[in-house]
């Protein structure tokens, strides 16, 4: 029997900040970024895949989880640098990648920034702000946390983080009962109780207006390097794909069927070998 894959917890200091990261295997390196209500955590089952023919490399983002969170630098485009100035600390010059949620913003902040490092990238249910009729988006049904920021939400949150995140995993669920796990939820909560962890999670939300401006800009070149676009048909349905389109010419878009926004955690049978097999070329 094969021994588990062996993933270990590092830090490095990176583009003026402290980033905690997971890293396992050997062999090209794959990228891997999480998005809200979660943290490189939600990739440990994909890691295990992956690790056993790439170097997985999965980073809590700035603001998230272990890493540090600072006031300011919640702008994708900042947050895709400090990433990227991890890979180069760790000697890579090209990279594949995959983002779920505000991970993917990253993600493609990322490719947009530096295309010529990326080898392919995959984008997992959300939207990129300000690219094509962004704003009819269905997450935005939730707009009001998308503004819910400085001293009153915090007050409002602080010691009652768990009950702020339920509201999206069973609301952005295909179903609740299936979402993220029980022990899932318990680590989170605990990420996100941290000091400063919430603040910087709405920090993320309050920089979008900036990132629709970042994004329009950097959709005026188009992306050249192979992308998949998994979405849930529950939640971003063909919309993400559509996005995709629009800021790359080499697109594969799957809707993951039965499937909420929680895409690893209510589908991993569909979804982990489908990025197993696209990072394998």
């Amino acid at each position: 029997m094969q021994a588990p894959i062996a993933i270990d917890s590092r830090f490095a200091e990176v583009n003026g900040t402290k980033l905690r990261y997971l890293i396992a295997g050997q062999g090209d390196p794959v990228l891997l970024l999480h998005g809200f209500a979660q943290t490189s955590h939600m990739w440990r089952p994909l890691i295990a895949e992956l690790a056993k023919t790439h170097t997985v490399i999965a980073p809590d983002l700035r603001g998230f989880g272990d890493s540090a969170k600072p006031d300011g630098g919640y702008d994708k485009k900042t947050m895709a640098r400090d990433v990227h100035a991890l890979t180069a600390s760790l000697g890579h010059k090209r990279v594949a990648v995959a983002g779920h949620d505000i991970g993917l913003m990253v993600a493609y902040a990322y490719a947009a920034q530096y295309p010529s490092e990326i080898e392919r990238i995959a984008l997992m249910d959300a939207f990129l702000p300000g690219v094509g009729d962004w704003t009819t988006v269905w997450l935005l049904r939730d707009l009001w946390h998308f503004h819910f920021y400085g001293k009153t939400p915090l007050a409002l949150v602080d010691g009652r983080e768990r009950i702020y995140l339920e509201h999206f995993w069973n609301d952005f669920a295909a179903d609740p009962a299936r979402s993220v796990s029980e022990a899932d939820r318990r680590f989170y909560a605990a990420a996100y109780a941290q000091p400063g962890a919430i603040k910087a999670g709405f920090e993320v939300f309050r920089a979008f207006e900036q990132d629709a401006k970042d994004f329009a800009g950097f959709a005026t070149t188009k992306l050249t390097m192979p992308m998949l676009v998994l979405t849930g048909e529950k939640a971003s349905g063909e919309f993400l794909i559509a996005q995709g389109r629009l800021v790359d010419d080499k697109v594969e878009g799957v809707v993951i069927k039965g499937s909420g926004h929680w895409l690893m955690d209510e589908a991993p049978d569909q979804v982990i070998p489908k990025l197993v097999a696209f990072f394998a070329g």
